[in-house]
């Protein structure tokens, strides 16, 4: 177990995405007792944690992974440009926190492309094939919001049934890219309520160096694993393979998946209510598959997003030609994203170069000299990508939200807006020290320093010898 501060790296280079990111490692021993313990360095963790601190009380973050982030891990030292393994995009950049802290902390932002282009076979559709499919999306969009009034069935049960040969498209972007999950598996009603968000915007040097940017100052004690929570209305006390802590509140930011996994044993066992509630919250499927390709030999633009008009869910999206690097991700999800990524890191690599073969031609394949993948479900610590909520099971949100005695859940899954992105989980962190704080009695005022002692008058006789 090590407890660390980390030293960011320089904003252009970004953070390499190795266990040890490169920061001062301090060993110390792991306290015994904090005002509150936050279980999870992610972006809730790390929020949670900023909060309080600001209000001047004891806290550590205990995390399972050897590196702060969570489902946020960017990896600056395999390409010619970071490569953001997990979540990419941050939303709402007008009001979001964390847009403001990237430009306090002198990270570059960019803008998202307005739309993804279109591949028909070999080519990109024609502006009026673009108009047909923008015209599909907006319908089906309505088709969603106007079926969540009604009752909260499944997306794919309410598609509109003159989608044509944009079906597939529209199902691919509007399902898998964006929650996950095929549309068969998401709730009307919480796909219409995620659908306020605006313009994305992402940090250049990469959204998982931002968060771990956000943490480098906190009382972190990594590679140690909460592995059992004892629990009541008045405190909490938390056992790790480094010792035992106890606090007079928790804040576990933990995802659906591993909640319900078991991973973590709780004493007495959390309400079923909640257990359920994360069960109908659980996570999709989303991968990428890196391509280091030389010399532009798509001929895309600088940070193209390319989709394309598929009659099967064996499909993907491509960003392509990253800050104007070698860099281009194929990403994978939903049930067809899940089923490669079990195939193993070979297989993925594969389906991309035979994708991109398929919508550029032969030379693809020769084009590429260096593959790099992720496989989250894989990931013992986080099981997945980002919650969606079940058919029917929307204000499971809510329920998980609710506090559990001195437990404050937190995470992108207990937000009932922005689920699924790292704004809605850094939302729900602070949410979360706020509540955990008032409990405790709130912020503590910084005691007044004392005045320095005044300097005694020095004597003019010779020193002693």
């Amino acid at each position: 177990m090590t407890m660390t501060r980390r030293d960011f790296l320089s904003a252009s280079a970004g953070l390499a995405a190795a266990p040890a990111l490169g920061g001062r490692v301090l060993a110390a021993p792991l306290p015994r007792d904090a005002d509150i313990v936050v279980v999870g360095a992610g972006a809730a963790g790390i929020a949670a944690a900023r909060r309080i601190v600001a209000a001047n009380r004891k806290v550590i973050v205990l995390e399972a992974a050897g590196r702060i982030g969570g489902r946020c891990q960017t990896d600056a030292s395999t390409f010619d440009a970071p490569f953001d393994r997990g979540a990419r995009w941050m939303h709402n950049p007008e009001t979001n926190p964390l847009v403001r802290l990237a430009r306090a902390g002198g990270l570059d932002m960019v803008t998202a492309p307005v739309g993804p282009k279109i591949r028909i076979g070999r080519r990109y559709a024609r502006p009026g094939e673009t108009e047909e499919f923008l015209a599909a999306q907006v319908r089906t969009n309505r088709a969603i919001d106007d079926a969540a009034r009604k009752a909260d069935v499944a997306c794919a049960a309410v598609l509109p049934k003159d989608l044509g040969d944009w079906a597939g498209a529209v199902e691919f972007l509007l399902g898998p890219s964006f929650s996950g999950k095929d549309l068969k598996e998401v709730s009307v009603l919480d796909k219409a309520r995620a659908q306020d968000r605006n313009a994305a915007i992402a940090c250049r040097q990469g959204l998982g160096a931002l968060v771990a940017k956000l943490g480098e100052q906190l009382p972190l004690a990594l590679s140690t694993p909460a592995q059992r929570i004892l629990w009541s209305n008045r405190d909490v006390m938390i056992e790790t393979p480094a010792g035992k802590i106890t606090a007079r509140a928790a804040i576990i930011t933990v995802s659906s998946n591993v909640l319900t996994s078991g991973i973590i044993r709780f004493a007495p066992d959390i309400p079923k209510r909640a257990l359920d509630a994360a069960a109908k919250l659980s996570l999709g499927s989303y991968d990428r598959i890196a391509l280091q390709m030389p010399g532009n030999p798509l001929g895309l633009s600088r940070d193209d997003a390319i989709i394309e008009q598929s009659n099967s869910t064996r499909t993907a999206l491509l960003y392509g030609s990253i800050g104007g690097s070698s860099l281009c991700t194929v990403d994978v999800a939903g049930s067809f994203g899940r089923d490669l990524s079990a195939q193993g890191e070979k297989a993925m690599s594969a389906f991309a170069v035979e994708w991109l073969t398929k919508l550029y031609g032969s030379e693809v394949g020769a084009a590429v000299k260096k593959t790099a993948v992720t496989r989250w479900n894989a990931q013992p610590f986080v099981l997945g990508a980002m919650s969606a909520a079940a058919p029917g099971a929307q204000f499971a949100r809510r329920v998980l939200s609710d506090p559990i005695g001195c437990l404050y859940l937190a995470g992108e899954a207990t937000h009932e807006t922005l689920w699924g992105t790292v704004d809605g989980a850094w939302e729900s962190g602070e949410r979360a020290a706020d509540a955990a704080l008032r409990r405790i009695g709130g912020a503590r005022e910084t005691p007044p320093e004392e005045p320095a002692p005044a300097p005694k008058r020095r004597s003019r006789r010779a020193p002693m010898r």
